[in-house]
């Protein structure tokens, strides 16, 4: 029998958290801004979710949307930010950083792993962006992160599986490869096959509609759709890959 794979739900709110819990996610990735890739969810949102989940929370460390190349003051907003995950009871903090020249912010990691002390680290998308895969999955290791979140520097975990299963390989169990990017119930299931990967990242978003009755036309960007992590979405990705073990 195989081993069951973990499922990670990236939630852009505590409604996301709680709707993932619900379809049986293992872990919940928080963090905000979800239309601009994600950024480091406010203390309320971090505190509420810890509260109420009984999941382990990892906490998403991203000072601004763009790139991952940080000047000073960002990198001290990352830091008082894992700071602040560790007094909330926080499991982990995803976290990255990159040098102008696409390789792995050495410096600035370690200073970001060694202010997480005893959270684990998981190392997320801003190694897609690095110039040379193999060689910044031996950085990422080298710097005692207990996981690297990768669609192997494709647009999408499928796109990538054939990297993604060289990385699982090249890892050789030092570290987790966590395939994540355009993974639903339809292909989560031949993704894991196909990389190896143990763990799976997904948003499992469904739209959802304001109540709202009235919109003034005259106020522009008062959109009253927006995306949410769904339990029924979430209990189709466990099934797929609860039907692999």
């Amino acid at each position: 029998m195989n081993t069951p794979r973990t499922l990670e739900i990236a939630s852009n709110s505590v409604a996301s958290a709680l709707a993932a819990q619900a379809g049986g996610a293992d872990r919940i990735e928080l963090f905000d801004n979800l239309a601009e890739g994600g950024t480091t969810p406010s203390h309320a949102s971090i505190a509420v979710a810890r509260e109420r989940l009984r999941i382990p929370l990892f906490v998403l460390v991203r000072p601004r949307p763009g790139d991952f190349h940080y000047d000073a003051l960002e990198a001290e907003l990352m830091l008082r930010d894992i700071a602040q995950c560790r007094a909330l009871g926080c499991d982990g903090v995803v976290i990255g950083a990159l040098d102008a020249h696409g390789g792995i912010d050495l410096p600035l990691c370690r200073e970001l792993v060694q202010a997480a002390g005893p959270l684990q680290v998981t190392f997320h998308r801003a190694f897609d962006a690095t110039r040379d895969l193999p060689t910044a999955l031996e950085q990422v290791i080298g710097l005692g992160c207990q996981r690297v979140l990768s669609s192997g520097g494709r647009a999408s975990a499928e796109a990538g599986s054939e990297v993604l299963a060289g990385l699982v390989k090249q890892s050789a169990g030092r570290i987790q490869v966590m395939a994540g990017a355009g993974l639903g119930p339809a292909n989560v299931a031949s993704v894991a096959r196909r990389t190896g990967c143990q763990e799976l990242h997904a948003s499992a978003k469904a739209p959802r509609h304001s109540a709202m009755a009235f919109h003034n036309p005259a106020l522009t960007g008062l959109d009253p759709h927006w995306s949410q992590s769904d339990t029924a979405v979430v209990a189709r990705l466990r099934q797929a890959l609860d039907a692999m073990a």
